[in-house]
């Protein structure tokens, strides 16, 4: 796995931020189906294709959950080029162990490290983050209070919402006015751990399309 050289905008059309929730809400058997989901999901072929369909997508992977607990996935920034790279980063996130199981749910600090990591990205054309999560924010900073301090510019943010910890419609709800930030922005709803895969595959598709953004907002769920 290759970490991501310096590039110019015009040879990376998107950096993606990927953030799964490892707060106490997620049980280990959860945790084991994201991951792998995940996983499955950026090799499903049709995700594959639009990954390496024309110019690269620079990608940052980590796992979020109390205010000062973001961990990386993946070895910083992976430039994805090829079908090695992608096999590789799939597998790596697919294995990947949780560093919590017992810690509250702090998505501004979630927003923030991802604003971050950002930051030390590539010059792509466009960048995203894709936040993943099962419950409201309920520790440390608000995402209204790291919207307001780090840097968002340009920067959309989108949400896998998983159900069945909380109250669906409230949880989306909840997502869609505090978290979805930015052009096109757009929220996918996962009925539960047993079908994030095919809600993953289903954003990742939406979000690698030209320009790398969707224009279309709102609450979505997978076909299937």
């Amino acid at each position: 796995m290759c970490l991501a050289a310096p590039a110019a905008a015009q040879d990376c059309r998107l950096a993606l931020v990927l953030a799964l929730d490892v707060s106490s809400s997620v049980d280990p058997s959860e945790d084991r189906l994201q991951r792998e989901g995940m996983g499955r999901a950026l090799l499903a072929p049709e995700v594959a294709e639009a990954f390496l369909a024309g110019d690269p997508v620079a990608l940052y992977a980590f796992e979020w959950s109390g205010r000062n607990a973001q961990v990386p996935l993946l070895p910083g920034w992976v430039m994805v080029e090829d079908e090695p790279t992608l096999g590789a980063v799939a597998r790596g996130i697919a294995k990947s162990r949780r560093s919590h199981d017992e810690l509250p749910t702090a998505v501004g600090a979630a927003l923030g490290f991802a604003a971050t990591r950002l930051r030390e990205a590539p010059d792509c054309r466009a960048r995203t983050v894709d936040v993943s999560g099962d419950g409201m924010h309920n520790e440390g900073f608000s995402p209204d209070l790291a919207y307001s301090t780090f840097p968002f510019e340009n920067v959309t943010v989108n949400a896998l919402v998983i159900g069945g910890a909380e109250n669906s419609e409230d949880l989306a709800e909840w997502f869609r006015a505090e978290v979805l930030h930015g052009p096109g922005a757009f929220l996918i709803f996962a009925e539960d751990y047993d079908s994030y895969e095919e809600a993953m595959k289903a954003k990742l598709l939406r979000e690698l399309q030209p320009p790398a953004v969707s224009a279309i907002s709102g609450r979505d769920r997978p076909a299937g």
